[in-house]
């Protein structure tokens, strides 16, 4: 809920708490590679998000999953076209394949992420996270390199994977900022 304060000077401004929040991602997106697309993925989030480093990260990073649960059955659809050409189509399933593996590696870091709490296992825990996380765009990247194909096929599949690829870094960004 969006709620409004009336200054003196009769002018109405967000709430604090909002502007706080809101500032606070604009502020920490700053420090990612891609400002613009960070604060475009998160700025609906910023309520939930508040000032705190651990829910950003987790929002981040349910956007980097959820987006590439998405694309994943985007480009499985698409193996499907029968108008592909014979390096194309295996192409699309080798990318298929990474995406795949993406959407598990970041699912298992959101889940352990969600669930990690400062203490003993931390360290062990954020290992794991960066690790899982490091592997999807790994996996993005995989899927980029060996994609063989021209024109509309070639843009559309490759804006796809750029963008989750794009995505995590960025939550990989803010779990490297939260482990520290």
């Amino acid at each position: 809920m969006i709620t409004n304060q009336v200054s003196s000077s009769g002018i109405v401004r967000p709430s604090t708490k909002k502007y706080h929040a809101s500032e606070y991602i604009q502020k920490s997106c700053k420090k990612t590679l891609y400002p613009d697309l960070c604060n475009k993925s998160l700025a609906k989030y910023s309520t939930k998000i508040k000032t705190n480093p651990k829910t950003l990260a987790t929002a981040a990073l349910l956007v980097a999953f959820n987006t590439t649960q998405s694309t994943y059955k985007i480009l499985r659809n698409l193996s499907r076209n029968r108008a592909l050409n014979p390096g194309e189509k295996e192409g699309l399933l080798e990318c298929v394949e990474e995406v795949s593996d993406s959407v598990y590696e970041l699912q298992k870091s959101f889940k352990e992420l969600f669930f990690s709490r400062k203490g003993l296992k931390f360290e062990l825990q954020m290992n794991d996270i960066q690790t899982w996380v490091s592997a999807a765009l790994t996996d993005d990247d995989t899927c980029m390199d060996d994609f063989r194909a021209s024109g509309r096929m070639n843009i559309l599949v490759r804006g796809l994977v750029l963008r989750i690829a794009r995505l995590s870094s960025i939550a990989l960004s803010f779990i490297n900022m939260y482990g520290v």
